[in-house]
């Protein structure tokens, strides 16, 4: 019975014959006449007996292995260097694919007689309890420490969940995926703690070392993920193609203005009020602030100047300037000699002017270069725009754009002015400059740290930003080919972007890079901890949904929700499985003429069911590191994420070291906050 549903889990009976067979052979050997056989005749027979005893000791360490499977994660660790790569495919970790049949296993040991497989044994719990006694012998801790598979007391790696999940397949290989699949985008679920950064770090080494063009979006800011993709830079040659741009340490980062580049100047009032709140009432102040801040982009833009968020914000508080700085440039174009018939002298006929600009808070002289324009006959819609935004008065109008001030004013304080308020002139920054289309057509390595822990508002609003940015940029490639802008086109460059927490990140951008950047070379991974994080983020299920069906690939490590399972389980089919039933009965009878008196039943039924290939609560009970993969559209792979082997690489920039000891101490104090710690492996460090 226990057969014929492939019970993998059942006692090794095999040992049995294994045994009956060594003791035949071991008499036929040494007794053969006993047996009416002359010693040739012993010999080969015993040879037989010894081949039947192999064969089925080979099939009980099947079993044994099984067993032992279920019960024990293995370590799986890498050095950096040993790290496959390949042009064609990525890597992903070693496992199987999951099928029907591993489901069915999985149904077999949640039965009740293999309860204690799924529990450690009382020798393996005897010895952590001996472990952690003060006076625990120094031979005793060698012994339960003994780095061998076969040792019962080896503590098993501190990577917690369910090992049984892997177990349930005792052969295993390299997981790869075809490169090309990943033009589809990909999605990685999990926790805190479980693996993703780590993954990450995968994916990113081999992108460099493929010679792509890689960004990365890290809100909170990771030093290993950091050090990990300079030290392979490092490796791959490529060194000088690395930027780092961080928010946190603009000493050391690059400068970029998220607002100087687009290819239709409404952009810049997008980027600059996407931050702001639209909900509710707030959206009539978010449209005002918008056209504010488009009408003096189109301005700036006209007198040759290119928008950033401090002229923005030196612009918005005295709009005068700009609308005095533009009327100048337009009548010195198309009436040269506007000069001799200009008058800036107020007069009595002036008198409701200078009452209108005494009481707005206007600069007069702007104000009669205005009705001047009027009084001409002019016509110019920048022109007329900002005659409207002058005409109000100066307190109310700031009441209405009170939103817009507070945030511009936190993008131009401090060390962050010169950061993305960059001056292209200056001879005396070294720092680079970024720009996305030169990173594409050299390609280029980013590292883009917003430090959201610390300035979280200014970290949206730049990623927001940067983000649109690029968008627009792969809207340029798309249209206008590869290598635009360039004097000779190279082919279409690979773009990888790997998006960490992007629930902090999304936003109509983000959609739009996702939806149309395919075209233009975009690859994009993202991040992120629970499902709910990003419908929170968007607002609705729906636009969450719509996100979700541009991330075709699905990797899913430990989650905390059945929510956020439900995204990969309800994209598999349901599966048939043979469960037992054991039925007994008993009846007794009441007729004199029969002997007995009752009669009993005993039987095993098997039956055929269907169930999820994956149930929910398996992915809620993931060990750290192990990860499902949904890949090549519907390809179920099980996969263990190789742990990193410590590895320094001393050849950092002179001027990082005080940004990599901060960004530690944040990792240590994040990490001391989590109750879930990193692993360890023997001569590991911290991993996950």
């Amino acid at each position: 019975m226990a057969d014929s549903l492939n019970n993998v889990y059942r006692w090794p009976h095999e040992l049995a014959s294994v045994l009956a067979c060594g003791v035949g052979a071991g008499l036929l050997l040494i007794q053969a006449p006993m047996f009416l056989l002359s010693p040739a005749q012993g010999q080969v027979a015993a040879l037989a007996l010894c081949g039947l005893a192999a064969r089925r000791w080979h099939q009980a360490q099947r079993i044994l292995r099984y067993r032992r499977a279920v019960r024990r994660s293995k370590p799986y660790a890498l050095l950096p260097h040993e790290l496959p790569s390949s042009p064609q495919a990525v890597f992903l970790g070693k496992g199987f694919e999951w099928t029907a049949e591993h489901t069915q296993r999985m149904v077999l040991l949640a039965q009740p007689e293999n309860d204690h497989l799924r529990r450690p044994s009382a020798l393996y719990q005897w010895a952590r309890r001996r472990e952690r006694e003060a006076n625990c012998p120094a031979w005793l801790q060698r012994l339960i420490g003994w780095p061998h598979s076969l040792n019962p007391l080896l503590a098993m790696p501190p990577v917690g969940g369910m090992p049984a999940l892997h177990g349930m397949s005792i052969d295993e290989q390299d997981v790869w995926t075809p490169l090309a699949e990943l033009n589809n985008h990909m999605m990685v679920y999990g926790t805190t703690r479980v693996g993703k950064t780590r993954l990450a770090q995968i994916l990113i080494e081999q992108d460099i070392q493929r010679g792509d063009v890689v960004i990365v979006f890290d809100p909170k800011g990771d030093v290993e993920l950091l050090l990990g993709m300079y030290s392979a830079a490092l490796r791959a040659g490529r060194e000088d193609d690395f930027m780092l741009f961080h928010l946190g340490f603009p000493e050391v980062s690059a400068r970029y203005n998220p607002i100087g580049n687009f290819e239709q100047i409404t952009e810049v009032a997008t980027r600059a009020t996407g931050p702001l709140p639209d909900q509710g009432q707030s959206a009539a102040f978010k449209a005002f602030a918008w056209r504010y801040v488009n009408v003096i982009a189109r301005a700036m833009s006209a007198v040759g100047e290119r928008p950033d968020f401090r002229k923005v914000y030196e612009y918005g508080v005295s709009v005068d300037k700009l609308g005095g700085k533009y009327l100048t440039q337009w009548l010195e174009r198309h009436a040269p000699d506007w000069h001799s018939q200009f008058d800036p002298t107020p007069t009595r006929e002036h008198k409701e002017l200078i009452t209108r600009a005494e009481k707005n808070g206007r600069d007069i002289e702007v104000l009669m270069m205005m009705a001047f324009f009027k009084q001409q006959a002019y016509q110019d819609p920048i022109a007329d725009a900002l005659a409207s935004i002058l005409a109000n008065d100066r307190t109310y109008f700031e009441k209405l754009v009170n939103s817009l001030y507070p945030l511009l004013e936190k993008l131009t304080s401090g060390g962050l002015a010169d950061l993305i308020s960059p001056q292209y002139d200056s001879t005396t920054d070294p720092r680079p400059i970024l720009d996305w289309l030169s990173v594409i057509n050299r390609g280029g390595i980013v590292y883009c740290g917003f430090d959201a822990l610390t300035i979280r508002d200014a970290a949206e609003a730049v990623s927001a930003s940067m983000l649109a940015d690029l968008t627009s940029t792969f809207g340029r490639i798309y249209k206008h080919g590869s290598g635009y802008g360039m004097p000779n086109p190279e082919p279409l460059r690979r773009v990888r972007l790997h998006a960490d927490e992007l629930n902090e990140l999304i936003g109509p951008e983000f959609v739009q890079a996702a939806n149309k950047g395919g075209g233009a070379g975009l690859f994009i991974t993202g991040y992120s901890q629970t499902a709910q994080d990003i419908e929170v983020k968007v607002g609705t299920p729906a636009a969450a949904e719509q996100l979700g069906g541009n991330l075709n690939s699905l990797i899913m490590l430990r989650v905390v929700n059945a929510d956020t399972a439900a995204k990969l389980t309800d994209r598999l089919e349901e599966v048939r499985v043979a469960t037992r039933l054991v039925a007994s009965g008993v009846a007794d009878t009441n007729d004199p003429d029969r002997v007995e008196d009752f009669s009993s039943r005993n039987e095993d039924r098997i039956s055929m069911e269907k169930v999820p290939m994956l149930d929910p609560a398996w992915l809620m009970k993931l060990p750290k590191g192990q990860a499902f993969a949904l890949l090549e559209g519907g390809r179920l792979m099980k996969i263990r994420i190789p742990l990193p082997l410590p590895h320094v690489d001393a050849r950092t920039p002179a001027n990082w070291q005080a940004m990599l000891e901060h960004m530690r101490i944040q990792h240590a104090q994040h990490t001391d906050r989590n109750p879930e710690q990193g692993l360890t492996v023997e001569g590991a460090g911290s991993g996950y």
